[in-house]
This record gives structure tokens, sequence and C-alpha cells, in this order.
């Protein structure tokens, strides 16, 4: 099973909701199914040209490689030429700061990938939780 249209609708305008609650800077959120495809992007008046990009890198990311932003992350530090290495490979489409979030059902079965970016990391990750969290599903970002 991977995600839906419409799940992925929810996530994109629930994330941007939160973001403008919390008085974030203009998000980007991509949603992507288990295969890496884009399933939904939303981008706020504001957000740079770059942010689709950054967005669909995190969410892919943590796909590709089947670990959280913070495992990516303590993989980078501990061996730069890999990350360099895989990013290379990936074309770019891998980081390694939290924004990438799993998206999971309420069994734990992987769906797709969630990918935010406009703030800071931090405040990226927490917006799509709470898109995640408005579909209804469970998100996992390694911090947990």
């Amino acid at each position: 099973m991977t995600i839906t249209l419409e799940q992925a609708q929810t996530i994109v305008t629930a994330a941007l909701a939160h973001g403008i609650e919390q008085g974030f800077k203009p998000l980007t959120v991509a949603v992507l199914d288990l295969g890496g495809a884009l399933v939904a992007l939303g981008r706020q008046d504001g957000s740079g040209f770059l942010r689709p990009d950054l967005a669909v890198a995190k969410a892919s990311g943590v796909l590709a490689l089947g670990m959280t932003n913070r495992a990516i992350a303590a993989r980078a530090a501990d061996s730069p030429e890999f990350f360099t290495s895989v990013a290379t490979l990936a074309g770019g489409k891998i980081l390694s700061v939290p924004g990438g979030v799993f998206v999971r059902d309420s069994d734990g079965g992987l769906l797709g990938a969630v990918g935010v970016t406009g703030d800071a990391s931090l405040n990226d990750e927490a917006a799509a939780l709470a898109g995640i969290a408005a579909a209804a599903l469970v998100g996992q970002t390694g911090a947990e």
C-alpha cells in the first residue's frame, strides 16, 4: 500500500496551515509515495524557487536510504565521503537535516515520506508531523 492523493493533499494543507499558525517563514511541502514519485506539493507565496527541490530531497533521502534524516546526519558526520558519494549518485536529492519524515499507517506500514523546507529544520519537521497527524497517519523522524 502507498499514500493516497487524498492523504497527501491533507498533509500538504495541514502542514502549511501549521506553519502559518506558528508564524514560520513560507514553507514548501512535498509528499512522495513509496517509489519516490511526487504525489502532492504545496508552496506558499514567498517561498524561494529552489524550495520544491529541497522539500523533495528531504523526503526522497529518507526513502532512498531507508533511514531517518537524523540517521543520515549521523552517517554523514561519521563518514562524509559516504554522504557525498550517495548525494552525488542521487543527483543531490538527499539532505541530512530534519524535515524529511517517513509516513506510516497505524499498523506501522510505510506509505511514503514528506519533506518540508522554508524555516528552521526542526520547524520544518514539526510542520510535516502536523500534516501527517491531520491525515490520521504516523510520522517517523528518528527523534521518537
